[in-house]
């Protein structure tokens, strides 16, 4: 069996997730993982498929990008190496959020300090929010902290930060088997 990352993204537009995955299910493909939102009024998709070792990531590729053409999706199927060993595989799963004036910068250095206390980032949306002037700004992770990391310091730092880019940030355990 081969693991394939199958991308899509276009204008939104009801049908999308259905037509994919038909052509997934024909193919005999299994879907393992996904993440799919909208965004700006696009539709991205991102996938992780099972499928038999027979089935060529270039003649899924050329199936997908047949069946979304009336969509208007834009397709790309690629293999997917084993995951990477630098990446800690055990740790302990917190939540952050980050609420306020919407200005450059603030993902950059929310994930900068993130990065610095060796946390990995499993999961990062954000938002634009409300009719206020600036745009209040969302910014929502989910991380994991290696072993023996430093929850207490990390959340100094995040205050600090916090106060410096002048948004409120909360970061609290989290539970990683809900979503």
């Amino acid at each position: 069996m081969a693991r394939l990352a199958v991308t899509a993204f276009g204008a939104d537009r009801r049908g999308i997730v259905a037509a994919v995955t038909g052509v997934l299910v024909e193919r005999g493909g299994n879907l393992e993982d996904s993440a799919m939102t909208i965004l700006g009024g696009h539709f991205a998709m991102m996938l992780i498929v099972e499928v038999s070792d027979e089935v060529a990531p270039a003649d899924l590729e050329r199936d997908l990008a047949a069946r979304g053409a009336p969509l208007g999706l834009t397709v790309a199927v690629r293999p997917v190496a084993d995951p990477p060993q630098d990446v800690p595989a055990e740790g302990s799963s917190w939540s952050v959020s980050v609420h306020g004036a919407d200005h450059p910068g603030i993902v950059h250095r929310v994930t900068r300090l993130l990065a610095d206390h060796g946390a990995n980032i499993v999961d990062l949306s954000t938002r634009i929010v409300g009719e206020t002037e600036p745009p209040a700004y969302v910014l929502r992770l989910s991380v994991v902290l290696p072993t023996g990391a430093d929850a207490t310091s990390l959340d100094a730092e995040l205050e600090a930060l916090a106060d410096d880019l002048d948004v409120d940030v909360h970061l609290r355990p989290d539970d990683p088997d809900i979503f």
